[in-house]
């Protein structure tokens, strides 16, 4: 696809582009804050009565699984920045962004206030947020190093992470539901797990070489390993199951580098 001039931007167009996504930012940032017991906020793994927990459910992730925040946040404001230099946004990346960021902190103001349940058409929206500005990219290159780091990387890792994280949001919001037992809960947590798997199979298997979204799955998963290997509740099946999910992902995805990096040496050879 062809890039526009940037001097064809309308000037008052973009200049509300990138004071709209720094404002989302903003807003996300915030809402993190709270989220981390700022501001009057209450640690989200002690909002909601505990619900989102590590222990709280067989797909909640381990304690350390949720560091990958600090690396997306920082992704988000490099995206935030760069965009700031980017006069034509020709993938239009933006509106996505903002609806994510906004969502984010949605997300994150109802956990505080207890409505987990609420919680589940936001994190869904916010995956199909996701899912489509992926769509977007995968279909147009970046314009270069720089772009495929800010942009591509930081919205595939995003929509790694969130894919999991709407697993163990549903399954949280489910119990405090009072959802009642359906006799093989470690069954039903693999099931989840597989169809997690999938999604990072074909993540992998999509875009102009994108890694960021299956790695955003694999960290996930793995770390769900972990918790139900070493943690409460203690579940061999789970973890094994999760672990199982993990390589498979990860290697879904070093196949698919490697095919791409064949595919295009053979378009320079010939």
């Amino acid at each position: 696809m062809t890039r526009t001039d940037p001097s064809s931007s309308p000037p008052r167009r973009t200049l509300a582009r990138r004071l709209a996504v720094t404002a989302s930012f903003v807003v996300a940032i915030v809402g993190s804050a709270i989220g981390v017991g700022a501001f009057g906020g209450v640690p989200i793994s002690e909002a909601a009565d505990g619900l989102l927990a590590t222990d709280a459910t067989l797909i909640a992730p381990a304690g350390p699984a949720f560091s990958i925040w600090t690396v997306i946040y920082a992704a988000l404001g490099a995206y935030t920045l760069w965009q700031w230099w980017d006069r034509t946004d020709e993938r239009r990346v933006a509106g996505p962004a903002i609806a994510s960021l906004l969502l984010n902190a949605a997300w994150i103001l109802l956990v505080q206030a207890g409505r987990v349940g609420l919680t589940v058409p936001v994190i869904v929206l916010l995956v199909a947020v996701l899912a489509m500005l992926f769509r977007r990219m995968s279909r147009t290159a970046a314009g270069g190093p720089l772009e495929l780091l800010v942009v591509d990387g930081t919205f595939g890792l995003y929509l790694g992470w969130v894919s999991v994280a709407t697993c163990a949001n549903i399954t949280a919001a489910l119990v405090g539901a009072g959802a009642p037992d359906l006799g093989h809960p470690e069954w039903l947590a693999v099931l989840v797990l597989v169809v997690a798997g999938l999604i990072g199979i074909a993540l992998a298997s999509s875009g102009r070489g994108a890694i960021a979204a299956p790695a955003g799955i694999t960290w996930g998963i793995a770390w769900i390993a972990v918790a139900r290997s070493t943690g409460e509740p203690h579940s061999p099946i789970t973890a094994t199951g999760a672990a199982i999910a993990a390589a498979v992902v990860g290697a879904a995805t070093v196949v698919a580098v490697v095919r791409r990096l064949r595919r295009s040496r053979s378009t320079v050879a010939g």
